[in-house]
Formats: C-alpha cells, sequence, structure tokens
C-alpha cells in the first residue's frame, strides 16, 4: 500500500479524479446521500490517500486552520476496505501531517457517528451532541496535541 501526501495544488488532474470518483462512491453512492462535495475547501487542504494496484483505498483530507473554523479539520475520511486498519492507519497520517504541516495543536472532525470508537481509539474526544448533517448521524470531536 502506497501513502500519498499531496497539497491540492500538487495533485494531478488523475489524482483529483480518482479522488473525487472515490469520495462520490462512497458518500453518495454507498451511503445513499446526495450532498454537495465540492465545497471549495479542497483547494486550502492536504490531501492524503492510500492507494494499491486497484486504486485508492483510504483518503481523507487536512484542512489548514482558519479555512473551516479555528483549528485544523480532517473530513471526508473514507476507507473502501473496512475493519482491516486502513482506517486508522489514514487518520493517523492525517494527524501527522496536522502536526507536523500545520502545526496543529488541537484537530476537529465531524465523525460519522458509527465510527465514534475508530477516532476514540486514536485519542479524540466527543465534544457536541449528535446531530444530523446530510441525513447522516454525526457527533464532534476533538484531539488536542496539548
Amino acid at each position: 500500500m502506497e501513502l500519498v501526501i499531496k497539497k491540492y495544488q500538487e495533485l494531478t488532474s488523475d489524482e483529483l479524479y480518482e479522488i473525487l470518483k472515490v469520495r462520490a462512491e462512497v458518500f453518495v453512492v454507498e451511503q445513499h446521500c446526495v450532498y454537495q462535495d465540492m465545497d471549495n475547501l479542497d483547494q486550502c487542504a492536504v490531501h492524503i490517500y492510500l492507494r494499491d494496484d486497484d486504486g485508492i483505498q483510504a483518503y481523507l483530507r487536512v484542512i489548514e486552520p482558519g479555512k473551516a473554523g479555528e483549528d485544523v479539520v480532517i473530513g471526508r475520511v473514507l476507507s473502501k476496505k473496512r475493519r482491516c486498519g486502513l482506517g486508522t492507519e489514514i487518520v493517523s497520517a492525517g494527524i501527522e501531517v496536522a502536526k507536523s504541516r500545520m502545526h496543529a495543536s488541537k484537530i476537529r472532525i465531524a465523525a460519522q457517528t458509527y465510527v465514534r470508537s475508530l477516532y476514540e481509539n486514536i485519542g479524540f474526544k466527543q465534544s457536541s451532541e449528535e446531530f444530523m448533517e446530510d441525513d447522516i448521524p454525526h457527533i464532534e470531536m476533538i484531539l488536542s496535541m496539548d
């Protein structure tokens, strides 16, 4: 499995196409969620993905502080293969990028409630009541590096 870390401006058109395609496959088709994926935050994010011979298997983006709130935000987290460690691996890579490139002292994520334990096992703490986002239950979670 190859780990790729690139700013938006470093992505090739083929990489961006594959990222948008896998996000649509998971969030729109698989989860039956019609939402506006292109939200003008990709341009101020670092994109991280794990790929093998079959393409992108896990992905997330790390958004610079001040662009989606005052903290660094990790979002669009996905893993095509479930329960094999890819989710933990990709989130851990995102945390490392947030610390090393963005000097984050805190990372925020709006997590789908059903994957709360994945984030809790990494150190995130629930910081909100459950809320609906695009008809899917979510909770806000914070990881403090202090």
